[in-house]
């Protein structure tokens, strides 16, 4: 199909946070590649927040794998769907068997992804799936798959909407604190992981937050999902500062998330979605690295940004994180409070 035929484009990431927001400098590159074309995406609801809005896309679908789009009669719901819209062109950055499915049963001409196990053989045109190396960042890998497309790479630039109903909640949120110190800090803490790999330990980060605390006027707030207030309760209870660790975890959407991480002076976290949120808009990050390993090291994992720092240990491949299993604990071990620490005034200094 000539470049000249493309005018109805489907962009599928449909996996976590930070995988959708490193594909949107690949999004811009299409963008400005084929500037009359219609192009929709297609997320879960999950990641909803972070792309509603955006001026590179004309149109947001939801794969509610969970809801309405469950089991084989909800799948069929999603594949008629698409179908119906009659997509010419389908770029699948989540390449997995129900996506290269779905554009296969929706009759899209043209499929473009990573050529692997996962159906791959439905793609009409394949890239080679080099991503578990760990050569490139995530970033660069989304921009390669548009090679057949004739895409030549851009830049490597984020773009996260803010919405405006979540701009004003962070804007009352910090007109609450009373700081008549200019030099006190907001740092936002994310403790918890997608996987227990890369979960940095709760003694760990709390004694992060008293070496912090004893280096300048710090007032923490930590953020995550509900099913980690149970670690916030154990950090402030290790921490013995509960008036300077302000608990929003699993209290707040993805949006206010976002408006949140926008105004803080430094996020700490651990190697998830919220470090590739605040790097976005150019916002201090100390993201930790549990694991180092080609395909989920931070050659392909850091966040972008020049404000942006990572602490991992030595690359060892002896380590096996087949499914996140974790049959000996003390890899979580092999970074210190007192290195975070040396990155936080690092960040500090600049």
């Amino acid at each position: 199909m000539k470049s000249a035929l493309i005018k109805n484009i489907l962009v599928i990431r449909t996996d976590r946070i930070g995988d959708v927001i490193l594909t949107t400098p690949a999004i811009r590159a299409l963008r400005r590649a084929f500037p009359d074309a219609r192009m929709s995406l297609l997320v879960s609801p999950l990641t909803l927040d972070l792309v509603q809005g955006n001026s590179d896309i004309d149109e947001v679908l939801l794969d509610e794998r969970y809801g309405r789009h469950a089991g084989w009669l909800g799948f069929w719901r999603l594949v008629k769907d698409i179908r119906g819209r009659h997509f010419d062109t389908a770029v699948n950055f989540h390449t997995k068997k129900r996506t290269n499915l779905l554009c296969f049963l929706a009759a899209i001409p043209r499929r473009i992804g990573y050529h692997n196990n996962k159906f791959g053989f439905l793609l009409t045109e394949r890239v080679a799936d080099v991503r578990p190396q760990g050569l490139k960042h995530e970033s660069v890998y989304c921009l390669d798959v548009l090679k057949p497309l004739g895409v030549s790479a851009g830049d490597a630039e984020v773009l996260i909407p803010v919405q405006p109903q979540a701009e004003e909640w962070a804007e009352r949120f910090f007109q609450n604190f009373d700081v008549p110190d200019s030099n006190l800090k907001f740092v936002a803490l994310h403790i918890g992981a997608s996987c227990p790999t890369k979960q940095w330990p709760v003694e760990y980060f709390a004694r992060l937050v008293e070496l912090m605390d004893s280096r300048r006027k710090t007032f923490f707030i930590t953020i995550g999902t509900r099913d980690q207030r149970e670690m916030v309760m154990k950090l402030r209870a290790m921490t013995g500062a509960k008036r300077s660790v302000y608990d929003l975890t699993g209290e707040i959407s993805l949006a206010q998330c976002v408006s949140l991480l926008k105004r803080c002076d430094l996020l700490v976290s651990n190697d998830s979605g919220p470090v590739h949120i605040a790097a976005a808009f150019h916002r201090p990050v100390v993201s930790i690295f549990t694991r180092n390993q080609p395909g989920i090291n931070p050659e392909r994992w850091r966040p972008l940004g020049e404000r942006s720092l990572h602490v991992a240990p030595p690359v060892d491949r002896t380590l096996s994180f087949a499914k996140g299993e974790l049959e000996d604990t003390d890899f979580l071990y092999s970074i210190t409070p007192e290195q975070v620490l040396a990155a936080v005034d690092a960040v500090f200094q600049v």
